[in-house]
């Protein structure tokens, strides 16, 4: 039972859900955010049908902040490539603009924001912060997202772990033209990238990648495109003079892992609860579940670890076809039988669709 107001950390998604729908519930919780600013993070930007009605639940509509809508799948393997309807409409949205549009939602609703708190540590039930002082909190959502909090932190996945890239390409005519109304994803050996315009006429690129295959490239970002280029045309021209920003990066991204229980009082979202392969697009949509479902457990007193329990469950449904196809897709002779399924039947990307949403 939580005693005191809750304590979300961070402000993504997963942590601006759970604030709107604990505010809703009359707990007034307190939620911290390291940056002062909204930025992009590492995110694919895609929002799936299901992202989108959870959304508009919170009282958020991607559409109405400029969202671009998504209604086809394009997929691409070396020289191959294959194009399917999705289930329902999807759309486009950088992170910057969805989730201040979040915080702003969960301000209205009554939850206390503020930003420009960095949470340190969690040490016997206290948060330390960045400036030395100390938060206690009777019951804490964690949702930093695939970034770590020392006293909390995930396993490590061992082995060829992944990691995550992101760039934001510069919009042109060839680009809107080759990329609109569509989600875009290249296969490649060790991964994949994902490709999507978004509001404001840029194009966000997200790798997934093995450490072995960026290794090849000198631990080089740069490089790592060159040779991608290299392979696929399709990728080449999307990209030929295209970057605009540097990398961003994340390392050893745990595709697949579920928490499955946990301290008394600590409540896991997003990330921090479940990470499904991006390649499936639902990554948004577990973070706000997730924040949903955990404010909920609170209101009606359920302990941590029931809920983390129950959500590792729900999880297990989506997250388990998804990691069998990022494993296929990353790998050239089955991406290869992938995309030319696709090819002859477009209803198996619909089916991989649905079979992938929570």
């Amino acid at each position: 039972m939580c005693r005191t107001a809750p304590l979300i950390i961070g402000g993504g998604p997963a942590g601006a859900a759970a604030a709107v729908n604990l505010a809703r519930a009359g707990l007034k919780p307190l939620l911290i955010e390291r940056n002062i600013e909204t930025s992009d993070a590492l995110c694919g930007g895609f929002l799936s049908w299901t992202t989108i009605r959870r959304l508009r639940e919170l009282g958020v509509d991607p559409l109405a902040l400029g969202a671009r809508p998504v209604e086809t799948l394009a997929l691409f393997s070396g020289h191959s490539s294959a194009t399917a309807r999705l289930p329902a409409l999807a759309a486009a949205l950088s992170r910057r603009t969805l989730d201040a549009a979040l915080l702003t939602c969960a301000s209205a609703a009554g939850a206390r924001v503020e930003r420009g708190v960095s949470a340190r540590a969690l040490e016997q039930g206290r948060v330390r912060l960045g400036d030395g002082g100390e938060i206690a909190a009777s019951c804490l959502i964690l949702a930093t997202g695939k970034h770590e909090l020392r006293g909390a932190v995930r396993p490590h996945p061992s082995g060829d772990t992944a990691l995550g890239l992101r760039w934001r390409l510069r919009g042109s005519a060839t680009l809107a033209r080759l990329t609109s109304g569509r989600i875009e994803l290249h296969l490649f050996r060790g991964g994949y990238a994902g490709l999507v315009m978004q509001e404001d006429g840029s194009a966000n690129l997200c790798l997934a990648v093995r450490r072995s295959r960026f290794s090849e490239a000198e631990g080089r970002p740069e490089q790592l495109l060159a040779a991608l280029a290299e392979e696929s045309p399709a990728l080449a021209i999307r990209l030929a003079g295209a970057i605009v920003s540097p990398a961003q990066a994340i390392a050893n991204v745990p595709y697949g892992w579920r928490a499955q229980a946990g301290d008394p009082d600590l409540y896991r979202v997003g990330d921090q609860a479940g990470v499904i392969p991006s390649l499936a697009g639902e990554g948004i949509a577990v973070a706000i579940l997730s924040g949903q479902a955990a404010a909920d457990a609170i209101a009606r007193g359920e302990p941590a670890g029931n809920f983390q329990r129950t959500f590792s469950r729900r999880l297990w449904g989506p997250i388990t076809p998804a990691h069998l196809l990022w494993r296929a897709a990353e790998i050239p002779a089955t991406a290869s039988l992938l995309v030319g399924a696709v090819a002859i039947a477009p209803s198996l990307a619909s089916l991989a669709a649905r079979l992938t949403r929570v």
